[in-house]
């Protein structure tokens, strides 16, 4: 019986979630499976994952094949490194405590790798909705300036306008009782 380790689809349309899992190669990819080792939620930033490292380390010394999704995944949560530290050992080429320091180690970095690059979308968001705001409030005060600019030059003819309207009434009224 051959065994992958591959992803097992659930969630609604358009809005995938999975679950990683030891199956059967023959078994349909919702199907049935062995074990669940974790889950992946590729809809947030960044990727959501969980998975049993110590689970799947097992399944993968003991020969399951991994679909190239998965391995991407395994290769990014540092299981393929585990499984490397531990053929190492099994070689004597160094110790199992040496093995796991390596790859606390290893997660260590990783993890702040990845806290890195969550900062820096972060900032990069902040920083865009930033300048859009920043934008947005030029446009508002070069519109504001043009409406009040409009406003005052209206007044100006309308105040024009106005004397003349009001001398010429007077001058015919002046007029008309002298004769």
């Amino acid at each position: 019986m051959a065994v992958k380790i591959r992803l097992q689809r659930h969630g609604r349309g358009k809005r995938p979630f999975y679950h990683i899992v030891a199956a059967d190669s023959r078994a349909p990819r919702d199907g049935n499976y062995i074990e669940r080792l974790g889950d992946y939620n590729p809809l947030t930033k960044p990727a959501t994952i969980n998975i049993n490292v110590d689970k799947a380390v097992d399944w993968l010394v003991k020969g399951a094949e991994v679909t190239d999704t998965v391995n991407a995944i395994l290769k990014y949560k540092g299981v393929l490194f585990k499984k490397h530290l531990l053929r190492g050992v099994s070689k004597g080429l160094f110790t199992a405590e040496v093995a796991e320091q390596k790859y606390q180690q290893w997660v260590d970095e990783h993890k702040n790798k990845v806290l890195d690059h969550e900062k820096k979308h972060n900032k990069d968001k902040s920083d865009k909705v930033a300048k859009l705001l920043e934008l947005e409030q030029k446009k508002a005060a070069d519109r504001e300036a043009k409406r009040a600019a409009a406003l005052a030059a209206k007044e100006e003819v309308v105040a024009e306008e106005t004397p003349a309207e009001v001398e010429t009434p007077a001058a015919e009224n002046t007029e008309a009782p002298a004769e």
